[in-house]
């Protein structure tokens, strides 16, 4: 007895249960039962025990002495090869190279510290694929400080893949507060996180223009964002090979002292904007009429403030219309604190004009609108 398979053209093929039986020189097939509504499990256990094989749960075959995840791991891996990411690093094999691949595959996989990294990573076959099942937190620090003196040749290989002339560069400042007190580069300063009274520690970030890192530079926490522009300026145009640069940014990353120094450079451009004192200024001279606004929403102008200049006037009434609602708001919102102020006052709950203003003072000040409001306390 054996299982045929017939071929169908348009469905599934047909599984018949068949006797093969010899008639002298011939041998005649006769068929015993058609198999085809059952599964293909069942079909190839029917198969395996006309062969005398033994058929077993697939349990007990095998003996289950550790499981580790493999299907992240995998797909990090080729994501890394398919990248380069090797090579960028070194172009020689080193254990270094390996213990740098194998964090950073776990930092995309499962974040932690070293020392927690070197024991998550014998749950995962990533150690192994790596090959440093042996590494402890010490190597992985070490490793660390041998990619940090790689860093230059690691950048200009990125700029060579990611930067062209004639191209777009992005750069911003950012922050991390800092947990401990044994960092050099921690200090305060202005904290994105919104983490009061923390110390912290800044790194600028440049990219290609579909945010591909290109760059880092980490500077001390209180490091204005205008004192690490000149630096990336050199940098991209000493050691990615790009000479003619324009910057384009706002006035808090382009200072005036950047400026001054920017003059000094030959094909370094920039656009920026003015602040509101340089504009009020204008204002005040009559150098910028805001009448023209009336006509037409953009024109040029020079100052002799501004030597060498083209000045860009630009009146946008989405902008007025926005901070119009917004002052509206904000005076809304500090009346209502007023009136409540006022109420506890009717009701001799605060008394005393140096108590009424303390708290009044607080009132005007929490939305900055108090030179909106005349304020009269007896």
């Amino acid at each position: 007895m054996h299982i045929d398979v017939v071929p169908n053209r348009n469905s599934r093929p047909a599984y018949l249960l068949r006797e093969s039986v010899r008639d002298g020189q011939r041998v005649r097939k006769r068929t015993l039962a058609n198999l085809s509504s059952l599964s293909e499990t069942q079909i190839f256990a029917i198969r395996a025990v006309l062969r005398g094989e033994s058929v077993q749960p697939l349990a007990s075959m095998f003996e289950v002495i550790a499981s580790r995840s493999h299907g992240q791991v995998q797909a990090v891996r080729v994501a890394m090869r398919g990248l380069g990411f090797e090579a960028l690093i070194a172009a020689r094999p080193s254990r270094q190279r390996d213990l740098v691949c194998a964090m950073v595959a776990a930092r995309v996989v499962a974040p932690h510290t070293k020392l927690a990294t070197t024991r998550w990573w014998h749950t995962s076959t990533l150690a192994e694929e790596c090959g440093v099942t042996d590494a402890d937190e010490d190597e992985l620090y070490e490793a660390m400080d041998w990619l940090l003196l790689r860093q230059g040749n690691i950048e200009k290989k990125l700029a060579s893949r990611h930067l062209r002339a004639g191209g777009l560069v992005l750069y911003d400042l950012s922050s991390s507060y800092f947990e401990g007190a044994c960092c050099p580069l921690a200090k305060r300063g202005y904290n994105r996180d919104g983490k009061k009274n923390k110390l912290q520690v800044n790194y600028g970030l440049l990219t290609d223009p579909r945010g591909c890192p290109v760059s880092v530079s980490v500077y001390e926490g209180n490091t204005a964002d205008s004192e690490t522009l000149l630096p990336q300026v050199k940098r991209v145009r000493e050691a990615f090979g790009i000479d003619t640069v324009v910057i384009v940014g706002d006035r808090g990353m382009i200072s005036q002292k950047s400026i001054e120094e920017l003059r000094e450079l030959e094909a370094v451009k920039w656009i920026t904007a003015l602040k509101s004192a340089q504009i009020r200024c204008l204002l005040d001279e009559g150098s910028l009429q805001l009448g023209l606004f009336d006509e037409r929403n953009l024109f040029e102008f020079t100052h002799p403030e501004f030597p060498n200049e083209r000045l860009i006037a630009c009146r946008n009434p989405e902008l007025a219309k926005l901070r119009a609602h917004k002052r509206r708001a904000l005076l809304q919102a500090t009346t209502e604190e007023l009136q409540k102020v006022r109420a506890m006052v009717e009701r001799k709950k605060l008394s005393g004009s140096d108590r009424i203003g303390v708290r009044v003072g607080r009132v005007v000040n929490k939305y900055k609108v108090a030179k909106h409001f005349e304020l009269e306390i007896e």
